[in-house]
């Protein structure tokens, strides 16, 4: 289904590639990160590192990017109406403020792991992580909610 939607979008007049590349990195941020923390729950500690570095690079390619993106493009406003324009705004704003905490959670996770301080690396792990699929997920929604279900003209 993810690869539909992500087909259909790569092809959707007046959308920039890089908008596109940005929610299919956040898609397969968030299917690393599901697969690590699936991994470690079945105690396969060497495919949950490796999920995990990879989650954190394609957020790292991810950021820049969106970095990119919005040096090229700048600001792209929402032409929702009505209830859904508060309901953007919120998953957007949320989105924004967790989204600037996830790198230097991930970064700390990867510090407490490097230093095999696990039971700490474990307690911060069960916040950053939904903190991180938040932001993975919320960043597809926010793309399919400014590009392809109240685009602009």
């Amino acid at each position: 289904m993810i690869e539909t939607l992500l087909a259909e979008a790569a092809v959707a007049p007046g959308v920039h590639p890089l908008a596109t590349t940005n929610a299919a990195l956040n898609s397969v941020a968030t299917v690393l990160l599901v697969a690590g923390w699936i991994f470690i729950r079945r105690g396969n500690v060497a495919a949950h590192r490796a999920a995990m570095v990879a989650a954190f690079a394609t957020s790292a390619v991810f950021l820049a990017c969106y970095l990119s993106y919005h040096y090229l493009v700048g600001h792209v406003p929402f032409r929702g109406e009505g209830i859904v324009r508060p309901v953007y705004f919120t998953i957007l704003i949320s989105h924004i403020v967790l989204a600037v905490a996830v790198p230097a959670l991930a970064l700390q996770m990867f510090s407490l792991a490097w230093r095999g301080r696990w039971d700490a690396h474990r307690r911060l792990g069960r916040i950053t992580l939904p903190i991180w699929l938040y932001v993975s997920v919320t960043g597809v929604v926010i793309y399919l909610m400014l590009y392809h279900w109240f685009p602009g003209p």
